[in-house]
């Protein structure tokens, strides 16, 4: 997901808040600054042209400001600045929101920002941690939550707050730990980026707490505060609400946080969590982002701008699939829909089989969702053949300029599109099979009945077969020994 995604879905949330809460929302500077980051560019820079401009602005004025071809962006920005109530218009005049320009213009002057943006711990810790560490704590709880959504084996599951979360949100369902399954939109959130991945269970994690009654302007002002705190700086609780204190728990079990100990007057904001609200980040997928992550994390350099997936898999022809990596959350996906081979130390070998992909597809994962994974993950050598064969193309062919390249070979990608449409001529359903009547008659009888209550799945006349659901077996047993009582 890029991050256009991600940031129409949190301003969608905020969008559809009340204007009331809204309003409170910009009582917080922190805040109007993180919400000023999720806006369009265009939405951006009308806020910066009036923020400080006491003048009255002309709606009109607008148009002006914006080339010809730009009128679908103009649209877009003041719908969006106008849903969040950062601007009204009347009388042709637009007016900036008074709560958002005072708290704005504290946060672009620094004046009056109180602990809107936390307070720093003034005593030494004596348990100091490093950024290094931080960071290794924060892939390790984040790569937790994926390794148990692709089903690996794993000494202690996640807490029943993130079990809770990821059901709720419809990346797992199962009525049990050891019955929970990836869903299609869990595979989909695996091919997101990681702030991406993180804004999904936030914002359910949002709705969660508006029906647990917890307030939620506390709750989305703790989280745009996080994303303005400081790598590798303690803060201190003083200036948290009851509610903030409370969402401590469940922020360390996502990795945004760190303490100690729970009882700690004291918390640190990992890296996940600073760069929430950030433009910067470039952490393209959940696999490859946190394995950067441990594999920097030594390395002093280590900023999320320097972060980035250049692809591992290569695929051949004959579906060898080939992926240089040593992260085991990578190996855990792959192996959702490759049969597996062999692995070495920085090398996974394996192949795409009808079986494997038949595998994915029952669960629920899609064929284009298994390309796409493919393809933002493919290797650089693909990206370089692919976009010379468009070259080629192109110089031979002047009307398919801006043609989309190619990264996978047509066979491959069509081939695992013919393998979900020959499942989705198959379905399966759990039932039993009634036949050997002793009349046709009895079958005439049986089936007319389980057609009637609304069990019957399927049936064979030619042949005095039907076949009925699991759940309504037991009445057409139940029917058939009524009526054998009746004829004795």
């Amino acid at each position: 997901m890029s991050s256009y995604l991600f940031k129409s879905n949190v301003n969608e949330y905020l969008e559809g808040l009340p204007e009331s809460v809204q309003s409170r929302l910009y009582q917080s500077p922190a805040t109007c600054l993180a919400i000023y980051r999720l806006l369009p560019g265009l939405a951006k820079f009308f806020i910066m042209s009036m923020v400080f401009n006491e003048k009255p602005q002309a709606v009109r004025d607008f148009d002006s400001w914006v080339k010809p071809n730009g009128k679908m962006d103009l649209v877009e920005a003041l719908r969006s600045i106008k849903s969040l109530h950062l601007l009204k218009e009347a009388n042709g005049i637009a007016i900036m929101n008074p709560v958002f320009r005072k708290s704005f213009r504290n946060v672009l002057t620094g004046n009056e920002i109180g602990n809107s943006f936390g307070v720093l711990c003034d005593t030494d810790d004596t348990h100091k941690v490093s950024v290094e560490f931080l960071d290794q704590y924060a892939a390790n709880k984040w790569e937790t939550i994926l390794h148990f959504m692709v089903g690996t084996e794993l000494e202690q599951s996640p807490s029943p707050g993130v079990l809770s979360l990821l059901t709720h949100s419809g990346l797992m369902e199962g009525k049990s730990v050891k019955d929970m399954l990836i869903t299609n939109e869990g595979f989909q959130f695996l091919l997101q980026d990681v702030n991406a991945q993180l804004w999904t269970l936030l914002l359910q994690y949002l709705r969660m707490a508006e029906s647990l009654q917890m307030d939620p302007v506390d709750v989305l002002n703790f989280i745009f505060m996080l994303g303005s705190l400081e790598l590798g700086k303690d803060y201190s609780l003083s200036a948290l609400s009851e509610t903030q204190v409370n969402m401590l728990g469940d922020l360390r079990d996502y990795g945004l946080i760190y303490q100690r100990k729970s009882t700690s007057r004291r918390f640190y904001p990992t890296r996940l969590a600073t760069t929430l609200t950030s433009d910067t980040t470039s952490l393209r997928s959940a696999s490859s982002a946190m394995n950067k992550v441990i594999e920097n994390a030594k390395d002093s350099a280590y900023t999320p701008t320097n972060i980035e997936n250049s692809g591992t898999i290569i695929i051949e022809t004959n579906f060898k699939v080939y992926a240089y990596t040593n992260s085991p959350l990578q190996i855990a996906i792959l192996n959702l829909f490759v049969h597996l081979k062999a692995r070495f130390s920085n090398l996974v070998t394996g192949q795409i089989t009808r079986e494997s992909i038949r595998k994915a597809l029952v669960s629920g994962i899609t064929s284009e969702q298994i390309i796409s994974y493919l393809e933002s993950h493919a290797h650089p050598q693909l990206r370089r053949a692919a976009e010379e064969e468009l070259n080629k193309k192109n110089g031979f062919e002047s009307n398919n300029h801006g043609e989309k390249i190619q990264i996978l070979q047509p066979t491959i990608a069509d081939q695992i599109k013919l393998w979900q449409l020959e499942l989705d001529r198959i379905m399966s359903f759990d039932g039993y099979l009634f036949t050997d009547f002793s009349s046709d008659q009895e079958y005439q009888v049986l089936s007319k009945y389980s057609e009637e209550i609304g069990v019957l799945l399927w049936n064979d006349s030619s042949k005095k077969k039907f076949f009925v659901t699991k759940e309504g077996n037991s009445q057409v047993i139940a029917f058939a020994n009524r009526r054998l009582k009746k004829k004795a």
